[in-house]
């Protein structure tokens, strides 16, 4: 069960997203139902620690066997989502991601995987097109740049 729920119009979620990177780029998706990028990642299920849960849904959404770097962020959220418009309070944890020999870098720019009845299409952004992109989280559009082995962690590894 997901550690997730709604009161009236108001939504809690506690969720973790995964931050892959490979030179001076982010993964970001999007899928049929959201107009924004969004990062790999998803709800934390009761019981499951956030670790688990992030490798849970790369393994889920990317169909690869990561490794957690270290944590990054602890961020906690106030907006009202595009797609459903409920009011969000949301708490999510970021974790740099290892996926170095997971044949990631390898499928390119712009692949489609498909889960379950969505279809997400994967795009490596660089940093600088965030800042003019319909992109979520939006403290990320400027964090991102303040991360020191963000254009070396992934690449060094290969």
């Amino acid at each position: 069960m997901d550690i997730s729920f709604v009161f009236d119009s108001d939504k809690f979620n506690y969720r973790v997203c995964a931050i892959i990177i490979n030179d001076g780029s982010i993964l970001a998706m999007h899928d049929e139902r959201s107009p924004y990028y969004y990062l790999p990642g998803g709800r934390v299920h009761m019981g499951e620690t956030a670790e688990d849960a992030v490798l849970r849904e790369v393994r889920e959404e990317l169909g690869i066997d990561a490794e957690i770097a270290r944590p990054l962020w602890l961020s906690q959220s106030f907006f009202n989502e595009d797609v459903d418009h409920l009011n969000y309070h949301e708490l999510c944890l970021y974790f740099l991601m290892d996926v170095g020999g997971t044949g990631l870098l390898k499928m390119g720019d712009g692949f489609t995987l498909y889960e379950g009845k969505h279809t997400h299409v994967f795009e490596w952004l660089p940093f600088e097109r965030l800042k003019n992109e319909y992109f979520y989280p939006l403290f990320l559009k400027e964090e991102i740049f303040r991360l020191p082995e963000h254009l070396t962690l992934i690449t060094e590894k290969q």
